[in-house]
């Protein structure tokens, strides 16, 4: 069965559909040996030879796993500055895994992997508002009053960010454990949001997608998904991409 070629392309965990399309702008993909050009392209995989700079596309079995990522790690395949990749603590699953999204260097905890580029499309993509909870260490002791501008949404670099929940976990001398539940993504955001409050991030650490929760994994470990783990991503808001997924 025919399907857009940046689909295909997606299914077989080569980059999600925004990454397949800069893919075939760049002339990376062919199609029966011809550089596809035009963006509409559509392919039968089980009769169409589709490579990728040379080499062709296979739709693999497709594999879920959630990592604790340690600190010091950066979510890419590869790194010119030569640091550890979180690749690296999945080396022993021969199935080529890209991250979903992204966790700064010095943030650890729950990071999905997987080689389905549908699915990790669906679980960035804002119309779904999966949410992302983490625990934030703070400096000093913010008020109520502060913590409530993030809730209600706080401009950082010009936009305005969605409505934030905030949970104070516990307080101490001169530092706060806050819980902080969010759907976007963009780069270094719950550090800046505090940072726009004058209460600087000491330590980060993602806890959940939706309702999956990281819990006792060992940092640096990782568990595969089960399709019933998956739809706890997306709180009952199950997207087509995992509705096919056997039990």
């Amino acid at each position: 069965m025919e399907e857009r070629l940046q689909k295909i392309l997606a299914k077989a965990g080569i980059a999600s559909r925004r990454r397949a399309e800069e893919l075939i702008r760049e002339g990376r993909i062919k199609l029966n040996g011809l550089v596809v050009h035009e963006m509409g392209c559509r392919a039968d995989p089980a009769r169409d030879i589709i490579t990728c700079d040379g080499t062709p596309i296979n739709l693999e079995r497709k594999i879920y796993l959630l990592l604790n990522k340690p600190k010091g790690y950066v979510t890419t395949l590869s790194d010119p500055q030569g640091r550890p990749i979180v690749s690296d603590l999945v080396a022993d699953i021969s199935l080529r895994l890209f991250p979903v999204g992204r966790l700064d260097l010095d943030t650890e905890g729950a990071l999905l992997m997987t080689n389905d580029g549908e699915l990790g499309n669906a679980i960035l993509h804002p119309s779904f508002e999966v949410n992302k909870t983490y625990e934030a260490m703070v400096t000093g002791s913010p008020t109520q009053e502060r913590l409530r501008l993030l809730e209600q949404g706080i401009a950082i670099d010009g936009v305005r960010t969605s409505p934030a929940k905030i949970k104070v976990l516990q307080r101490r001398k001169d530092r706060t454990l806050v819980e902080i539940i969010i759907h976007e993504g963009k780069k270094r955001q719950v550090r800046k949001m505090f940072q726009a409050i004058d209460h600087r991030v000491l330590h980060l650490k993602r806890t959940a997608y939706g309702d999956l929760r990281i819990g006792e994994l060992p940092v640096g470990k990782y568990r595969i998904l089960t399709p019933f783990d998956l739809k706890k991503i997306f709180s009952g808001k199950i997207p087509f991409t995992i509705k096919n997924i056997p039990a």
